[in-house]
């Protein structure tokens, strides 16, 4: 039996109704007449096709006896393409990824416009601005990657005990002392701890009224006893505390790269500086400007209230979003100094011959400044009718500069705080009374699942920036 020419077989085709089409596996028959309504799609075009050279710059391969084109393509994606030759309409599930959808539709020369109403908006809105479902996913991923490091960085500092003296005592202190809720005894302590940063800080209020000031031997006002002794007991306390803490660290080099650490040591050291300052002055009278020195030291005091992000998950988010906000933030000041130095340069040229007030533009840069936040102060204000509606157009303006980056930091503060509260949950679950017994629960198969996800991003990003695979394909043949 005479093998017949190509051009024979795609003419046979034609004339049987259908051609057998395999991709990546999935096979199927398809009727030449569906495939011919859109002859710009390449299977449209594999149909036109008078030689095998010609059949194999569409296809990856063809079969002479099976009369079967091979695609090396997405199997999982191809019965969308099949929905297209059926109805004329293409439906994208909100599950796809859009790049990859838009990459094989484009590989089979099909335009986007064929994709229907029900599913239009959604995907050019995602293929367009995908920066909302982008910082979702790396949410995810950074709350997974980060809670995992962060509890087997845990997991490694409790180790570090075994076999120490006294390991097992010191590691239940350490535990009571650095991790507020992991026990009755952490509790306690984490209440009392509580107790006596507040307590300083309504002595140091207090001590500011003139009720509670007694003048001293020249006259100057000076701090109540009682409050004397509340504030010494308050730096005995956290002096403790930080000796304590020190004493049970199982890495002594790393402690005071907590940022924790080191504010509860500068919660200490305006004190000790201070009483040092005042023995100097006192033996030293011609060194007496130093005590001012000390007054600015005192007032360093308010710092404390810091202390309480130890023992409240709000504030340690409150810090982690600060820290990882540094570009909405950088934006939201990028945006209000525009918009200050547009709105004081116009108020200078209105008002500096009818207001005492807005005589120069550094002047005006105060008045644009307190009127874009909302401030709004009213040392100085415009008389003119010009002058009120620059005012007016400067005050909507900071609202919408200051709305802005809002949703983005507030998105930022939920994950870290649902990132904190998971790894405190993590914590608490750890079993340490003989030794080390366990590795903390860590759902492995999430922050692999994450791991891919981020690669597979990357590859995504990759492809997008270099030429599409039709292109690269007809330039290797």
């Amino acid at each position: 039996m005479t093998r017949r020419s190509l051009w024979d077989v795609s003419e046979a085709n034609v004339e049987d109704g259908e051609i057998r089409i395999n991709v990546g596996g999935f096979k199927r028959r398809l009727r030449s007449h569906t495939l011919l309504r859109f002859p710009e799609t390449r299977l449209g075009r594999l149909l036109l096709c008078h030689s095998r050279e010609a059949i194999l710059e569409l296809c990856d391969d063809y079969d002479d006896v099976q009369r079967e084109f091979y695609f090396d393509r997405n199997p999982e994606l191809f019965p969308y393409v099949l929905h297209f030759y059926h109805t004329g309409k293409l439906h994208v599930m909100a599950e796809l990824c859009v790049f990859s959808f838009s990459q094989e539709i484009e590989y089979w020369g099909i335009n986007e416009f064929f994709i229907v109403s029900c599913c239009s908006y959604s995907y050019h809105g995602r293929k367009v601005e995908p920066e909302q479902e982008k910082w979702d996913e790396q949410s995810d991923q950074e709350s997974t990657t980060s809670s995992f490091d962060e509890i087997l960085a845990f997991y490694n500092d409790a180790s570090k005990f075994d076999g120490q003296p006294l390991g097992n005592f010191r590691r239940q202190l350490w535990l009571a002392l650095d991790n507020p809720g992991y026990s009755v005894l952490s509790r306690v302590f984490s209440i009392l701890s509580i107790l006596v940063v507040l307590g300083s800080i309504i002595t140091m209020c207090l001590n500011s009224l003139p009720d509670f000031q007694i003048p001293d031997s020249q006259g100057n006002p000076g701090e109540d006893p009682r409050f004397e002794i509340v504030e010494h007991f308050g730096i005995a306390w956290f002096t403790f505390e930080l000796v304590a803490r020190f004493a049970v660290a199982p890495d002594f080099l790393k402690f005071f790269k907590n940022a924790l650490n080191l504010i509860d040591l500068m919660s200490i050291v305006p004190f000790y500086i201070t009483l040092v300052v005042n023995l100097v002055v006192e033996s030293t009278p011609t060194l007496a400007n130093l005590g001012r020195v000390a007054q600015v030291l005192r007032l360093m005091r308010i710092f404390r209230i810091l202390k309480l992000a130890r023992h409240s998950t709000g504030l340690r988010s409150l810090g982690a979003t600060l820290k990882y906000s540094y570009k909405e933030v950088g934006l939201l000041l990028l945006y209000l100094s525009v918009g200050i130095s547009i709105f004081s340069v116009v108020a200078y040229t209105i008002e500096k011959e009818e207001n005492e007030g807005l005589t120069t533009i550094p002047a005006c840069w105060w008045w644009a400044t307190v009127s874009m936040t909302t401030v709004g102060y009213g040392d100085v204000v415009p008389g003119t009718t010009a002058g009120k509606l620059t005012a007016s157009a400067c005050i909507l303006a900071g609202i919408l500069v200051v709305v802005l980056p809002i949703t983005l930091i507030f998105n930022k503060f939920s994950h870290f705080y649902r990132r904190q509260k998971q790894l405190e949950s993590a914590m608490r679950s750890c079993d340490f009374g003989d030794g080390m017994k366990e590795v903390p629960s860590v759902n492995l198969r999430d922050y692999y699942a994450h791991k891919v996800k981020s690669l597979m991003a990357s590859l995504t990003n990759m492809s997008r920036s270099s030429p599409s695979e039709l292109s690269l394909n007809d330039s290797l043949h």
